[in-house]
Formats: C-alpha cells, structure tokens, sequence
C-alpha cells in the first residue's frame, strides 16, 4: 500500500523529512467517518516504512483539529454491529499503531479536538495548541465509555481528580488549561502554528534518529504496559454502552439536532 492508496480524508504531505498528516474533512470539522477511522488506523505502517521521513506533524484542515466522530457514521451503528464492532477494533488499532509507532509525533491542534481527534492529539509525542484551541472528550454526555483514550490515557498525564471532572462532565479544556493539566505541552498563536510546528519539526529531524527513536521508544514502553489493562477495560465498556437504550436516545436526540 502507498500514500496514493489512501481515501481524501487523510492527506499526507512531504516536506524534506517531514510528513505531514492533515485530517481532510474541513467542512464538516474533520469529522471522523468510516474512510477516515480505517486510514488513521493503517497510516502509521506506511510511514514507518517511507525511509525519507524523520518526523510527523498531525494537523487538521481548516478550523478544526477533529471534532470526533461524525454523527452519520455513528448512528449507522444503532443498527449495524457488525460495523460497530469494526470500528472498535479500527479504534484499538489505532492507539496501538500511534503508540508503536517509531518516528516522533507531533500535533499541531489548530483547533477544536474533541472525541476520538483528543485521543489523537495526546496521543502524540508533543502537542502545541493553539491558544484559540480547546480539548473535549464527552462520551458521557451521549451515553457512552470513553472507551477510546480518555478514560484509560489521561489518567497517565493529568492529576486524576481533574481528569475525572472533565471525563464525567465533557466539558471544554481551553488549550491554556490544557497545558496546565499536561494534556498539550504548549500554546501557541493561530497564526504561528504552522511555522512553529514546522520548526519544531525539523529540529527533531536533525536529532541523531537511532537515539530519537530509542528514547520514543522506552517512554512508550512504559505507556503501553501502563494502558493494556485500561484500554482493554475501556473498549469493552464502550461496546455495552454502545448497545444501551440511553445511548439510542441521546445520539439520535443529538443527530436530529445537527440537522439543517
């Protein structure tokens, strides 16, 4: 498989020995579909076998990093379990690539993440937020686990009293405060993101690249034991609030106000 064989929702761009990652669904806030979840799952392999790249950059088109999943696909699952239970397993794959993936990673969140596109961005080596940005997991709120990060990796990062509260309310994490609960490790101005990630970038390319990657590679050694348990825990839960009837109502409530 080669870049070219991956669907418009995820584009990637070169740039010496940088990659670019850009979600590419700008008018719907990069919502996250079906073609989408499938590349962000199989995009990790392909990169690591490009010989040219050093170093990735996440990023999303437009004002939105990624605003979670979109609504059409989720709902489909209310009656499709078969694809539910696919995008479970896509989802799991795509924590496990991220966290095996050998070069550094990192997010330029240029705007609101929210769901499975917060997973995505701390689920990088380094996040620089713009300072209009905002993080937000709020599963809870349409009935469901955070089954998809949230519950099982930010305990790793955040004092869990405060991880707690954000994980039960879904309430917005400005991208100050973010960085004050270890959720992103900077802010950034808007207009200053792309060139301060590009420059980031490269001084991590110019690191020695055997030392780089053995250092990314012990810290998520660690990372990985520390959320076996917890992931398997929190994807198992999900797929039963998946199925609850509360659910049901509150995705279809939702789905039904997002309608023009």
């Amino acid at each position: 498989m080669k870049y070219d064989d991956l669907p418009e929702e995820l584009a990637v761009e070169a740039d010496g020995p940088i990659r670019t990652l850009v979600i590419n669904r700008p008018t719907e806030l990069n919502a996250v579909n079906r073609p989408l979840h499938w590349a962000l799952a199989n995009v990790w392999r392909l990169l690591s076998q490009d010989r040219e790249a050093r170093v990735v950059v996440l990023t999303g088109a437009g004002r939105a990093f990624s605003a979670g999943g979109d609504l059409g696909w989720i709902t489909s699952f209310l009656d499709d379990p078969a694809a539910r239970d696919e995008s479970l397993r896509e989802g799991a794959q795509i924590i496990e690539e991220m966290l095996r993936f050998p070069l550094p990673v990192i997010a330029a969140v240029n705007g609101p993440a929210v769901g499975l596109g917060c997973s995505l961005a701390v689920l990088c080596d380094i996040v620089l937020m713009s300072e209009t940005a905002h993080l937000a997991d709020p599963h809870v709120s349409v009935g469901l686990v955070a089954g998809d990060g949230g519950a099982a990796f930010w305990p790793l990062l955040t004092p869990i009293l405060r991880s707690r509260e954000y994980l039960y309310t879904g309430a917005r994490i400005p991208a100050a405060t973010a960085v004050e609960l270890g959720l992103a490790s900077r802010t950034v101005p808007p207009e200053e993101l792309p060139e301060q990630a590009r420059t980031l970038a490269l001084r991590l390319a110019e690191q020695p690249a055997e030392a780089l990657q053995g250092t990314k590679r012990v810290t998520n050694t660690y990372l990985s034991q520390a959320l076996s348990g917890a992931m398997q825990a929190g994807f198992a839960a999900e797929a039963v609030t998946m199925r609850s009837a509360e659910h049901r109502e509150r995705l279809l409530a939702l789905a039904k106000k997002a309608r023009p």
